[in-house]
C-alpha cells in the first residue's frame, strides 16, 4: 500500500530506473522475462481473493474480472487486456518500474492512461507490499475502470490534480485518492461492498474494512477526506463510504477547488481516527487493532 501521490515516497523510488525508460516513465512490460515463479505468485494471490471477493467487493470489480478475462492464468499481457479495456472505456493501462512523478501520474490518468508496475512482489510479501506491483496495479485496478462512471471519475482526478500543482495541496488531493481509488467502500443494497484497490488486493484488509468493530466508517464528504490523514503501513483507521459513484464523480467535477484549497491552507489537519461533530457518522470504531499497535504489534 503505498500512496502514489506523495512527493517524498516518490522521489525515494526514482533510484536505478532502467536504461528503457521513457520520459513518461514507462517502460516494456518485459512480459517474457517473469519467471514461473513469479507467475505462479499472481495465481496465488488471484485465487485467494477470487475466492474471498463475492461477499465483500462492489459488483462492478466482479463484473471487471470477467470482462478483462483476468482469470486466464499468470501475470497479464498488457497489451491482450488494453484490447478488451479500450473497447469498453477508453482507458488503457501503461507499465512503469516504480512510483512516478506527481506530474507525469496526472498527466497520465488524464489522458485515460493507468500506469502499472511491471512487477511482482515476492513470496515473503504476499499479505505486505508497501510500492504497487502488478498484482495491485492490475487486479486491484484495473477492473473498477471497466465501470464507466468510476472510469470518467479517475480521468476527472487526473484532470484536476494537473489544475491543483500550483496550489500546493498535494497533500490534501493524496488523501481523495487515498480514501477513494485505494480504500473507498461504497453503500449498496447488499449493505458494503469493497471499490478500493489497497483493499481489494489484499485478503486480510477486505475483512477487516467491512466486518472489524475497530475502524471509523464515515460517509464520505470532500472536504473532510481531503482534511484527513491516513496510514500508508497498516489498515486504514477510517473509511469513507460513498452512495454511488455517480455521486463521487459529481462531487468531484462540480466542486470549485480553488476556494477548497484556499480554506485547506488554513484548516488544521485531522488525524487519522478523528471525527468532528459535524461527520455523518455510520459507525464509531473502537480503534482496538491501532491501539494494540496493529501490524507492528508485539508478539508474546
Amino acid at each position: 500500500m503505498t500512496d502514489q501521490t506523495d512527493s517524498q515516497e516518490t522521489e525515494h523510488h526514482l533510484q536505478d530506473l532502467p536504461d528503457d525508460i521513457a520520459a513518461d516513465f514507462t517502460v516494456p512490460q518485459h512480459w517474457e522475462d517473469y519467471t514461473p515463479e513469479q507467475h505462479a505468485i499472481w495465481d496465488r494471490l488471484y485465487t485467494r481473493q477470487e475466492k474471498l471477493l463475492p461477499n465483500y467487493a462492489e459488483q462492478s470489480f466482479i463484473d471487471g474480472l470477467s470482462k478483462l478475462n483476468l482469470h486466464r492464468g499468470g501475470i497479464p499481457k498488457f497489451d491482450d487486456l488494453n484490447e478488451e479495456l479500450e473497447k469498453l472505456t477508453g482507458w488503457t493501462i501503461v507499465p512503469v518500474p516504480c512510483l512516478v512523478p506527481d506530474d507525469i501520474f496526472f498527466e497520465h490518468l488524464a489522458n485515460r492512461r493507468f500506469p502499472a508496475g511491471n512487477f511482482i512482489r515476492r513470496l515473503d510479501q504476499l499479505d505486505y507490499i508497501q510500492e504497487p506491483d502488478v498484482f495491485h496495479d492490475v487486479f486491484g485496478h484495473v477492473p473498477m475502470l471497466t465501470n464507466p462512471v468510476f472510469a470518467d471519475y479517475m480521468q476527472a482526478y487526473g484532470e484536476g490534480g494537473l489544475r491543483s500543482l500550483g496550489f500546493d495541496c498535494l497533500k490534501n488531493l493524496a488523501a481523495l485518492y487515498w480514501y477513494t481509488v485505494e480504500f473507498g467502500l461504497v453503500q449498496t443494497d447488499q449493505g458494503l461492498r469493497i471499490y478500493g484497490a489497497g483493499i481489494l488486493s489484499s485478503a486480510s484488509e477486505t475483512r477487516f474494512c467491512v466486518e472489524d468493530p475497530s475502524p471509523n466508517r464515515l460517509k464520505f464528504d470532500l472536504e473532510r477526506v481531503m482534511r484527513t490523514d491516513y496510514r500508508i503501513d497498516d489498515f486504514q483507521q477510517t473509511y469513507f463510504v460513498i452512495d454511488s459513484y455517480e455521486s463521487l464523480f459529481r462531487a468531484t467535477v462540480d466542486t470549485d477547488f480553488a476556494p477548497l484549497y484556499e480554506r485547506l491552507h488554513k484548516a488544521p489537519r485531522w488525524q487519522v481516527d478523528y471525527i468532528d461533530n459535524e461527520a455523518e457518522l455510520l459507525h464509531r470504531g473502537t480503534q482496538a487493532y491501532a491501539k494494540a499497535g496493529g501490524r507492528f504489534a508485539k508478539v508474546s
